[in-house]
């Protein structure tokens, strides 16, 4: 994971600093540069609901992480980030079930902790974010999809993504597109991606159709680890491209022989977990950059926060937006 280094500036809307984008001719003349925040919100639902004290609302009810996320996202609009989008998986289950069974299902999610998924639904949606919640395709594949998107915009500077998952890997471009993991203040641009998995952004599918994704639920190729798919792919980048004959393969590498034999044998499988680790980029889910701009909370965003047990989230977002309309 690549660390910052100097010469680096800060992030807007975050205290991670990132490399400087690198100028661009294609900038549109008389656009202010804009930097896209682009949240996983499932994951920070989890992350908030391990992370930050437990609360109640008046019922009884558990709502600590969605507390802890509205807060969170508060504090990176705070911070000065302008443009901002959070995606979630409103259910758990997506096609990809359909083409792993075991692909991750919800098994072993504390039911506390799902019981705050419509909650924070409800809640971004009153803070006035641009929020995807996702039925068939994924948070991930949302993600991916407007990072497309933004990436496209001669306006916008930088595309952060922020959440650690190597998924995301396969989206980074540059320094124009990173992923940011807010809890280790980490930027991963894509020397870091390199220097993570050994692997550059576009062969991420492909390594992790090799070595398996525990926590999405396929296991990859038996033998497979992280040096041999990494090797290989970087030579080759992709699956397909990959010979028979290890003979063939100009990398040095111990039991090449038995890798070789497993990915002959097992290449329909290698293509369907490929499949699996492939976002997929569905454009018609942004129309353009400035959806994603912060105007405020909806107005009654007061009356969810209180029911939250949390009155100075309204009250904060109230603040900054009349700052920002003044």
């Amino acid at each position: 994971m690549a660390e910052t280094r100097a010469g680096q500036r800060s992030i807007p809307g975050s205290s991670a600093r990132t490399p400087r984008a690198q100028p661009s001719a294609a900038r549109l003349p008389g656009t202010s540069a804009k930097v896209v925040h682009l949240v996983d919100g499932t994951y920070e639902l989890f992350r908030h609901f391990y992370g930050a004290p437990s609360r109640h609302d008046a019922g009884g009810a558990e709502v600590g992480a969605v507390v802890g996320v509205v807060s969170s996202l508060l504090s990176m609009l705070e911070d000065g980030a302008t443009h901002l989008g959070v995606a979630t998986d409103h259910v758990i289950e997506s096609f990809r079930n359909e083409l792993w069974p075991s692909y991750k299902d919800g098994s072993g999610v504390d039911p506390l902790l799902w019981s705050q998924a419509g909650r924070l639904e409800e809640a971004l949606a009153g803070l006035g974010v641009h929020l995807w919640p996702m039925v068939e395709l994924e948070a991930d594949d949302a993600l991916a999809s407007a990072a497309a998107v933004a990436a496209e915009d001669r306006g916008v500077e930088q595309v952060v993504i922020c959440t650690p998952d190597k998924d995301l890997g396969q989206c980074v471009v540059g320094f124009r597109v990173v992923q940011l993991d807010r809890r280790r203040r980490t930027v991963i641009d894509e020397a870091g991606v390199l220097e993570r998995f050994g692997v550059r952004p576009a062969s991420i599918p492909d390594y992790l159709a090799l070595v398996g994704d525990r926590a999405d639920g396929f296991p990859g190729l038996p033998g497979w680890g992280a040096r041999s798919a990494a090797a290989v792919l970087a030579r080759w980048e992709h699956l397909e491209a990959i010979p028979d004959d290890p003979g063939d393969w100009e990398v040095e590498l111990r039991g090449a022989g038995g890798l070789a034999a497993t990915l002959r044998s097992s290449r329909e499988l290698a293509g369907r977990f490929k499949l699996l680790a492939t976002l997929r980029v569905d454009r018609s889910l942004l129309a353009g950059v400035e959806d994603l701009r912060w105007h405020g909370p909806d107005v009654g965003f007061h009356r969810l926060a209180a029911d939250l047990g949390a009155p100075a989230l309204a009250e904060r977002a109230g603040r900054l937006a009349a700052a920002r309309a003044g």
